[in-house]
């Protein structure tokens, strides 16, 4: 890995030092040592540690989205008739000629949100970094904006959301991240300028298509301009089009792949970008920032971003102790920020940190999760957990709230189980590295993103190792109904000498090794889900 850092360095394009500060002060980027180039973000960065121990994060996926209780993307897919949240839309609010993604924002209102508790409930669960979503795809800024009107001081909650669950995150002891998810809104949101191609209200158009600011003059939204919230018609479904296949189809090849790039009518949207997310990296200095984006978002501006946000920990810290994540990255990239995995596995330690991200159902609140019991269970939640911390990951884990802020009853007690199994096994998990290799069992997960679905449920058989404190720990992944032989622990002249097996929240195990592994004596009831050995001796770790 030195050597592809160092070719990468060697043939990455750089600026001079004076190019990079002026290109800081025209853009309102913080002047330091990082410049906006991959080479400068590879030399200068470093994983800080707080990261690599704390292994757990949770996340607030809380917006105007969460307020139908539909589920995922609800502010494109509510554009598109045929589609389920199209129908309900029209069902609950009214057509979406009239009553738009705007409307659903207004409708945010938080009023049972109460973040000092659910701070508190998921730092028990094991949470060691709390991330508040800051704007999604909706294009609402979840905070204070300083650059954008739309932002939930004016809309919706009336209240600076991000800098409320800052300060229950600090006052936790939690380190405090942001998601920003901004970059997509501009194509994600074409399908508000779009129209009905059957039925009684055939060819017409949406609000995003209709609306301007000045239409606004004694409605709720008055003095805002529904253009910079929908970010203007930059792949416009044209006349004529008389079915919702033909329509679902024009939208998958106009607007609908993961764009990177900015619209090229519109090159000012880019730069209001950047200008909304170092404002908010300045107003509340987070420890991390999580980038929706395959590679830097905007490639150039992405890396101003990036600069802006090291050589500002340089200001407030003495040195870069921030995380930047961001996904798909070249193997070389992976120096400079680090990867996050979104709903997905590895299938080996990588030799830098990394991260996954996931939920315990959508992404938006999903009534329909809670009616059919369809959430991950905390037995999920801490074999995905356990299997990422020995490849050398961390998790950061979602859990939906309704528009209201509260969270329900199912999601209550899966946050419970997590807290009582961190009362026992969360030494094999934080402050933990990597084993010399992460485990083994004849479960593979398919490696890559957004694959969850394609796992096949662990067994006993599956063990995953971590070393913490001298210590080598192996976490059954299965409940096991028999003993267990750990075949990664056989006997051999360099294998180490086995001394002590603790059964973590029980006792000492009684154990034998013999070529084929070490092989331990379960309770006949074993309590619980993933049960943790802490393995001590001599040339184990």
């Amino acid at each position: 890995m030195d050597l592809q850092r160092r070719a990468f360095l060697a043939g990455a394009a750089a600026l001079s030092l004076a190019q990079a500060a002026r290109a800081a002060s025209a853009m309102g980027t913080a002047p330091g040592p990082v410049r906006p180039t991959w080479s400068s973000l590879v030399n200068h960065y470093r994983y800080p540690e707080w990261f690599r121990d704390a292994k757990l994060g949770l996340w607030s996926h809380w917006g105007p989205q969460s307020v139908p209780g539909q589920g995922d993307w609800y502010g494109r897919f509510m554009y598109m008739q045929g589609h389920p949240m199209y129908e309900h839309h029209l069902k609950t609010y009214g057509h979406p000629s009239v009553e738009g993604m705007k409307d659903i924002q207004n409708r945010w209102k938080g009023e049972r949100w109460d973040p000092d508790a659910l701070i508190d409930r998921y730092k028990r669960a094991g949470a060691k970094y709390f991330v508040a979503l800051a704007c999604h795809h909706d294009n609402l800024d979840c905070y204070d904006s300083r650059y954008h009107a739309w932002n939930s001081l004016r809309v919706g909650p009336g209240k600076d959301v991000v800098g409320i669950w800052e300060k229950a995150a600090r006052k936790a002891g939690l380190r405090f991240g942001v998601s920003n998810h901004a970059a997509h809104a501009w194509h994600w949101y074409q399908t508000a300028y779009g129209y009905d191609p059957t039925g009684p209200r055939k060819g017409v158009r949406y609000d995003a298509f209709r609306l301007r600011k000045r239409d606004g003059q004694g409605q709720w939204w008055d003095g805002l301009d529904p253009q910079e919230l929908y970010t203007g018609g930059h792949a416009v479904l044209p006349d004529g089009i008389d079915s919702i296949e033909a329509m679902n189809a024009w939208h998958d090849a106009n607007n609908g792949q993961w764009i990177e790039s900015g619209p090229k009518d519109d090159p000012a949207y880019v730069t209001r970008w950047l200008l909304r997310q170092t404002d908010l990296i300045d107003k509340y200095r987070p420890d991390l920032v999580y980038f929706d984006d395959y590679g830097l978002p905007f490639g150039p501006v992405g890396l101003e971003a990036a600069a802006d946000y090291y050589n500002r920990s340089i200001q407030w810290h003495g040195k870069i102790d921030v995380v930047l994540t961001a996904k798909q990255l070249s193997p070389e990239a992976r120096f400079g920020v680090v990867q996050d995995v979104e709903r997905g596995y590895t299938d080996h330690i990588w030799d830098e940190p990394w991260q996954t991200d996931t939920c315990i159902g959508d992404w938006f609140y999903n009534v329909a999760r809670l009616n059919d019991k369809s959430y991950k269970t905390a037995e999920d939640v801490i074999q995905r957990l356990a299997d990422v911390v020995s490849k050398n990951g961390n998790l950061l884990l979602s859990i939906p709230q309704p528009g209201d802020g509260s969270i329900d009853g199912e999601e209550e007690k899966i946050l419970d189980e997590m807290t009582t199994w961190m009362k026992t096994g969360s030494e094999a998990i934080f402050g933990s590295r990597p084993w010399r290799r992460y485990g083994e069992g004849p479960t593979l997960p398919a490696v890559g993103m957004q694959n969850e679905e394609k796992a096949k449920p662990f067994t006993a058989r599956d063990i995953r190792f971590t070393t913490n404190k001298g210590a080598l720990y192996a976490l059954v992944l299965g409940k096991p109904e028999r003993d267990v032989t750990i075949t990664s622990l056989a006997a051999g002249p360099k294998a180490g000498v086995v001394e002590r097996v603790t059964l973590l929240g029980g006792g000492p195990l009684a154990h034998r090794r013999d070529h084929r592994g070490l092989h331990v004596e379960f309770p006949r009831q074993t309590a619980g889900f993933v049960p943790t050995l802490r393995i001590e001796g001599r040339g184990l770790v």
